[in-house]
């Protein structure tokens, strides 16, 4: 097997497995706990940090809520069992400036995540494994796509980039916005978010203060994100049922 069959066979398999393998990256998490400090020196720094560092994870998230939400049917969304799926080439809207929205998406909102811990090795480490990682996936679905859609692969990867995006290339998308769509999709992913958030504020919040004493606090932050996530799927059953 060629180098470059190997790696799209490695991402077939990423890619099988992408919604648990980025759990990988807490090994970097427990390395730059043991050496975090308040940022200036006080709590307050690092309620600041940790409100900034939300702030960019939710660009990522926009970004992965505009992309879902004009999802074509019949493309891989989510699924892991069935492996690669496309009825359609997405070529328009998000997809007409770069070629990986979710990724770029993903890629935002762990970058904030990793950030907030103010280790400047442990963001350098994550962008490598990430782009290791992610590259491998994207080089499998690449290999999917060009042997279904031959040609007009080619010419759409040719002129538009693999993962920063050139709003140069904007094309208008003919697709509906689904809301229900989206929120189906995305809302346990920010709940998932700011859990971790959540749980690095305790983290960092005890290893810089030495006790427990801002544990209440991230408790009601944490019962805070889970009634919002109750709230806002409760409303979106009761609007499209």
């Amino acid at each position: 097997m060629t180098l470059s069959a190997q790696s799209v066979s490695v991402g077939h398999w990423l890619f099988r497995w992408r919604g648990f393998l980025p759990l990988c990256f807490i090994a970097l998490i427990v390395p730059a706990l043991y050496e975090y400090h308040y940022p200036q020196g006080t709590h307050q720094g690092l309620m600041i940090s940790w409100g900034f560092c939300v702030a960019i994870s939710f660009i990522g998230e926009v970004i992965r809520a505009y992309t879902v939400g004009y999802a074509a049917k019949g493309t891989s969304g989510r699924n892991t069992k069935e492996g690669q799926v496309a009825e359609t080439l997405n070529t328009t809207g998000i997809y007409s400036v770069v070629r990986n929205p979710l990724y770029l998406g993903n890629f935002i909102i762990m970058l904030g995540q990793v950030a907030f811990l103010g280790s400047a090795w442990c963001v350098v480490v994550y962008i490598l494994c990430f782009w290791l990682y992610y590259e491998r996936i994207i080089m499998a679905e690449e290999d999917f796509l060009r042997k279904k859609f031959g040609s007009a692969y080619e010419e759409y990867a040719l002129r538009t980039p693999v993962f920063m995006p050139n709003l140069a290339l904007w094309t208008k998308t003919a697709l509906p916005y689904s809301l229900k769509f989206m929120i189906r999709k995305e809302c346990h992913g920010v709940l998932v978010m700011m859990l971790i958030y959540t749980a690095l504020g305790l983290a960092c919040d005890t290893v810089a203060h030495g006790d427990f004493i801002h544990a209440q606090f991230w408790g009601l932050m944490a019962g805070i994100t889970v009634v919002v996530y109750l709230f806002v799927n409760l409303l979106a059953k009761k609007l499209f049922k």
